[in-house]
């Protein structure tokens, strides 16, 4: 059974043309609302809420506002850690597990924190402590903690989630320093879109490493989607996606976000590159999306066979959660409802 997510574009990232500002499609309480609800009708088992600075609207306040109005879905919270006082956020992150009735996920962000730069390594040794910080707390534990980047000393708060335990923690990296963060603190350790050899290769990598910590990780994949009723107009649909767009407006918007200088954005240009003339990395796999996209920059395109056949495929390397995306996000999610959903073995991962 694999764990079938949807995104909610917090971060002013929905379109029908890629590149092109739609103000209906914009980042807002009602917007991203009407998505998450369509996911929750839909049937997806959790939803992605991501956070950025300088896009769109706050993932936290965000996700207290729809936990009453979801009926069966998760909420897969992006929290950049760093950004909050950590007793804070755990006793936000609990009230929140307490309205969705124990349904919370949480993403792990490990970004820069808006107007602060921080190398790699350091950075990732942040995360690493607010995430055991952060575990510790949730999982209703005392802290007596002294490192470089948390120094505390503090009971539990009184209110806790529901199952008094921390949510699962998704995390996504490509540095050698994000793994090992990974490998040590994770629960799912998430991908970006990438051949299925590939990602085949970096379960392989992850599994190894976790090992190494005496630990297991579960795997997920963050990929755009393309569904048709036929193949040939999936390809249609992926070339009008993109036909409005310019190569300046483009490189404009991967540069807004706080990691263009990532590997995992590195590998992202770098499977662009290896593309044939059509964007095809391999069989329905197109590189179009990170044209003007930083991050998960491929979408899986076809018919609804050859959709989930290619989930089944990175299923069958190790994948057991995918969160998926397209554009525009209401549309394509009830594409891929109709057309793909019916035809998985899903359920929450956790």
């Amino acid at each position: 059974m694999i764990e079938v997510s949807w995104f909610s574009a917090l971060c002013d990232d929905d379109y029908e043309f890629l590149g092109v500002p739609n103000f209906d499609l914009a980042s807002s309480w009602e917007h991203c609302r009407d998505i998450t609800l369509t996911a929750d009708r839909n049937g997806f088992d959790n939803i992605l809420l991501p956070s950025g600075y300088s896009l769109g609207i706050d993932s936290t306040a965000f996700a207290a506002g729809i936990a009453p109005h979801v009926e069966q879905i998760s909420l897969l919270l992006a929290v950049r850690m760093g950004e909050m006082w950590l007793p804070q956020l755990a006793r936000q992150l609990a009230t929140i597990d307490q309205m969705l009735h124990g349904r919370l996920t949480i993403n792990i962000i490990s970004s820069d924190i808006p107007g602060e730069a921080l190398e790699s390594t350091p950075r990732y040794q942040r995360t690493l402590e607010w995430m055991q910080v952060l575990r510790q707390l949730l999982d209703g534990e005392s802290i007596d903690f002294h490192g470089e980047f948390v120094n505390l000393e503090l009971d539990p708060p009184r209110l806790g989630t529901v199952s008094g335990v921390c949510p699962p923690f998704y995390f996504g990296g490509f540095s050698p320093a994000a793994k090992e963060t990974a490998a040590a603190a994770a629960d799912v350790f998430l991908t970006w879109p990438d051949t299925v050899a590939s990602v085949g290769d970096t379960i392989t990598d992850m599994t190894e490493r976790a090992d190494r910590h005496e630990r297991e990780l579960k795997y997920g994949l963050r990929s755009h989607v393309i569904v048709r009723e036929t193949e040939a107009e999936a390809r249609a649909a992926a070339d009008r996606l993109i036909s409005q767009l310019d190569s300046d407006t483009g490189e404009a918007i991967r540069q807004k976000s706080l990691d263009t200088a990532s590997v995992g954005v590195s590998r992202q240009s770098a499977l662009r590159d290896s593309a044939d003339d059509d964007g095809y990395a391999e069989a329905n796999l197109w590189t179009g999306v990170g044209k003007a996209r930083s991050g998960a920059g491929a979408a899986i395109v076809g018919d609804p066979d050859q959709v989930a056949a290619k989930l089944a495929a990175y299923q069958d390397v190790g994948v057991e959660a995918f969160i998926l995306s397209g554009y525009p996000h209401i549309a394509e999610c009830d594409l891929f409802a109709e057309h793909v959903l019916p035809q998985l073995d899903h359920g929450q991962l956790y």
